[in-house]
């Protein structure tokens, strides 16, 4: 049977899922736009956590940010909004396996057929959060016209249609402003919300009060989140399902790491009290820390580790990270390369760093080295390139790592065109495909075929790459010494 409300109390098995179902009848405290994998396995298990514990007392309105959306919308409906969260892999050298049936909807709402039922969700005196996750997509801004009655497709679109439909249900209070918590993975995420919140303000004329309402009544966090969902298992879910006497279409899947940075004052945490309820989030004055480390070590990591990985033949980060010679070469890139040329407090960066690989090594994710390595041009610049300009600066030397990894990128899209898409060989000759700017993958087809033709030497094409500023962004070739250890590494890379 699905699991919902009517099969509660026969799930001896889950006391938990009975104890806490009245956690969907607290006050509706959230508008939550987004009903993917990640919120459910994120903000919603987090207010889930702070329930139990008697803290927050609210439920949820969730709804889809697209029309394409509806198939999961109606599936969360058909389950009473019960889905099932399971956390797997490690936690401070523990193995965690933890299962709980998750209870925070009090209403699902598709807004493309309930326009107006979604509207009045903002006439609900109790409701102060807005919390979203409709990916970076989602969040930007989309010239559209206000029609009456009829629903906005862009995120920031129908958010400004609710917030006035707020604003005039409640003659302006000043008390009525809500707090935005957007979730997508841009930087500033808060105040780009906000920014195209006031410009669908203004593009349909709405009265200037609300503008000022918007702007002073109402708060846009800016926000960075970290945890890897790794949503339905597909291969096991057959065998849960007979375990548990039940099947649940929404089942999810996440690692037990998580992390929720938001830059606005922490006494926001007495109505929003996730800090309170032991969850690791933090209000903090600047997110810029967060998301540097996030970005250099974490992120910097998956880069640094894709191409050379996929040229040796494997396949995921798991299997980088059981390999000895790959994790020995990863744990030095970030304890003897990365961290130190962050600067912050590097007992703080070490910590991080440890849980970063603690999280690679998560036997139950399926991170893809081929889905990393997609524009991998332009997240070595972002995520690598600085590591190494800072090191270089600090130390008066190159990190070997990195300049090893620079090698292996190059390396990487030595490629072919095959039938309109970029072909390379791993070291023993297993072919891959190479995803990126279409400028960038062929300024390194031309390089490395001028090579193969004998028209130029190694020693050019490293020269042509570094000095190649579309890439780069500016001009690679005055770092003493990079040319000649490129140069070094690729000697031992090409056949």
């Amino acid at each position: 049977m699905n699991l919902n409300k009517s099969q509660l109390k026969r799930l001896s098995k889950d006391t938990n899922a009975v104890q806490y179902a009245h956690m969907m009848e607290l006050p509706m405290k959230v508008l939550q736009i987004g009903e993917g994998n990640f919120l459910r396995g994120f903000f919603d298990w987090m207010i889930h956590e702070c329930n139990k514990q008697g803290h927050f007392m609210g439920s949820i309105a969730v709804t889809q940010p697209r029309p394409a959306g509806k198939g999961k919308i109606e599936e969360v409906k058909r389950q009473d909004g019960l889905y099932t969260l399971m956390l797997r892999g490690f936690h401070q050298g523990e193995k965690v396996e933890h299962t709980e049936i998750i209870s925070v909807f009090s209403k699902v709402i598709d807004p493309y057929e309930e326009w107006m039922e979604f509207l009045a969700l903002s006439e609900n005196p109790e409701l102060e959060f807005v919390v979203s996750n409709t990916t970076e997509a989602g969040l930007k801004y989309q010239p559209i016209p206000l029609e009456e009655g009829k629903p906005i497709e862009s995120f920031p679109g129908k958010l400004t249609a609710f917030l006035y439909h707020r604003y005039l249900h409640f003659n302006g209070d000043a008390k009525k402003g809500l707090i935005m918590l957007p979730c997508e993975l841009i930087e500033r995420n808060g105040d780009s919300l906000k920014q195209y919140v006031l410009k669908h303000s203004r593009d349909w004329d709405l009265p200037k009060p609300f503008m000022e309402w918007v702007d002073r009544e109402n708060l846009f966090l800016n926000s960075l989140v970290d945890r890897i969902v790794t949503g339905f298992p597909a291969n096991e879910s057959d065998n849960l399902f007979a375990e548990w006497g039940y099947k649940d279409n929404l089942l999810n899947t996440a690692e037990p790491y998580h992390l929720w940075a938001i830059e606005g004052d922490p006494s926001i945490d007495q109505r929003l009290p996730l800090q309170k309820s032991g969850l690791n989030v933090h209000w903090v004055k600047d997110l810029t820390p967060y998301q540097m480390r996030k970005v250099r070590i974490l992120n910097g990591s998956h880069t640094l580790l894709a191409p050379l990985g996929i040229l040796s033949g494997l396949e995921e980060v798991k299997q980088a990270i059981d390999h000895p010679e790959f994790s020995q070469f990863l744990s030095n890139a970030i304890e003897k390369e990365i961290i130190p040329s962050l600067p912050f407090d590097q007992n703080e960066m070490m910590q991080y760093g440890e849980s970063v690989l603690e999280r690679f090594k998560n036997p139950f994710v399926h991170h893809l080295l081929a889905d990393i390595s997609l524009n991998s041009i332009s997240k070595f610049k972002a995520r690598l390139l600085p590591t190494l300009k800072e090191y270089h600066k600090a130390k008066g030397r190159l990190p070997d790592c990195i300049v090893r990894g620079f090698s292996g990128l190059i390396r990487f899209y030595r490629v072919n065109e095959t039938k309109g898409s970029y072909i390379g060989k791993s070291f023993a000759g297993k072919v891959y495909v190479v995803k990126d700017d279409i400028k960038a993958i062929e300024f390194f087809r031309e390089q490395w075929l001028c090579y193969e033709k004998e028209e130029i030497p190694l020693r050019k094409l490293v020269e042509a790459t570094l000095s190649n500023q579309y890439l780069w962004g500016k001009d690679l070739s005055d770092i003493p010494n990079l040319g000649n250890e490129l140069c070094h590494y690729l000697e031992g890379m090409i056949d």
